[in-house]
């Protein structure tokens, strides 16, 4: 839809507009079909720039990082602290180990964490210049309309009457002439409207791209503040049963001594 004022700007070029003139013609509306073929290749490199597949790869490491560190045995965790102080120190230095490999992950997703988010700010930004293209395209298509419409209801059956009256076979080409170029013009402008049809869709395209990195954002935010925590606060938990259950049985000891 547009403004009254962008429908006066409308009318006011369609009545600029010479179909008459191949030049006109053939440029008309060439220099919004340029921007959205930039548009097209500029939306295109930043699609390519996304990596949202290593990024998928670096939660999946998080994944088989937690899963290696299997520390039950026949009676579960507890099994593997009563087996003493040795494994207990074993315990301690594979958590350091796996620790620090996802502290690296980490860092690495919070990367592409930040990389998404400003893509996603880019593709705002492009949504709204694509909308800003299909209406400059829906503009010179509706003054093209406008004007061939005008042309042949004014003009050309002006010229046809002349024509038919006369019976001159100068005034007969005008008349052929006329609707060549009238039919050119038709061209250029269904040429046009594919070219804001291209817009159309580009528009739940750029949505859809945005989509899939934020969803990957939120999958990264969800895997650093609430799966990597818990594993840790397990096995903080873990730990200290451990260290507890090593005094009680040195405790034991004493008291049966």
């Amino acid at each position: 839809s547009l403004t009254a004022e962008e429908k006066a700007m409308v009318n006011d070029f369609s009545q600029s507009i010479d179909i008459t003139d191949s030049a006109i013609v053939l440029q008309y509306g060439a220099g919004a079909q340029k921007k959205m073929a930039d548009f097209a290749q500029a939306s295109l490199e930043n699609v390519k720039t996304q990596d949202l597949g290593e990024a998928g790869n670096l939660i999946s490491s998080v994944v088989a990082e937690l899963k290696n560190f299997n520390v039950e045995e026949e009676k579960g965790i507890f099994g593997f602290f009563k087996k003493g102080k040795n494994q207990l120190e074993m315990m301690r230095v594979r958590y350091d180990d796996a620790e620090a490999n996802i502290d690296k992950i980490v860092n690495a997703l919070q990367g592409h964490q930040m990389a998404l988010m400003k893509d996603s700010a880019t593709l705002d930004k492009m949504y709204d210049l694509n909308l800003t293209y299909f209406k400059e395209l829906t503009m010179y298509i509706l003054a093209g309309k406008k004007k061939l419409a005008d042309v042949r209801n004014g003009e050309l059956k002006d010229l046809y009457e002349k024509a038919k009256t006369s019976g001159r076979a100068e005034d007969a080409q005008a008349v052929r002439d006329l609707e060549a170029q009238c039919d050119r013009f038709d061209k250029k402008l269904s040429d046009l409207d594919l070219t804001r049809t291209i817009a159309m869709q580009t528009a739940p395209q750029i949505r859809l791209v945005q989509n899939n990195a934020m969803t990957m954002v939120e999958k990264i935010q969800t895997t650093i503040v609430n799966t990597i925590p818990l594993w840790k606060s397990q096995m903080v938990i873990a730990l200290g049963i451990a260290n507890s259950t090593e005094a009680l049985r040195a405790q034991t000891a004493v008291t049966d001594m």
